[in-house]
């Protein structure tokens, strides 16, 4: 069975960590650098102790939308399946909200960002 890279994903975290790359999706992941523009990182406490012990750290940077093009997030965007962006989700907490978003590069990449700053649909 061959596996449908049909989605795109985007990280500027610890999605890009290897441990949590194979617990999440059972392989590492190759990324290209892109860039999500129009957020900045904010700090996010995680209260999960499973996604704590994974990613190894207590607190996330988490993209805050700004709508501004001066603010820009370095990152890695990621060719998946869509039954790896589900097991991404499983992996985010409930503060996270996974929002399509168009990358520098002209790429649409799901991208989590902070439930309480995302942009609104349009």
């Amino acid at each position: 069975m061959s596996q449908s890279y049909t989605e795109f994903l985007f990280s500027y975290g610890t999605l890009q960590l290897e441990a949590v790359q194979m617990a999440t999706f059972g392989r590492r992941l190759a990324g290209t650098s892109d860039a999500l523009e129009g957020f900045e990182l904010v700090s996010l406490r995680i209260e999960d102790p499973a996604v704590v012990a994974l990613s190894g750290k207590p607190v996330h940077t988490m993209a805050k939308f700004t709508g501004r093009a001066s603010d820009v997030i370095p990152g890695k965007v990621f060719a998946v399946t869509p039954e790896e962006i589900q097991n991404a989700d499983k992996y985010e907490v409930p503060a996270v909200k996974r929002v399509m978003a168009i990358l520098q590069s002209g790429k649409r990449a799901w991208v989590y960002v902070d439930a309480r700053y995302s942009p609104s649909a349009s």
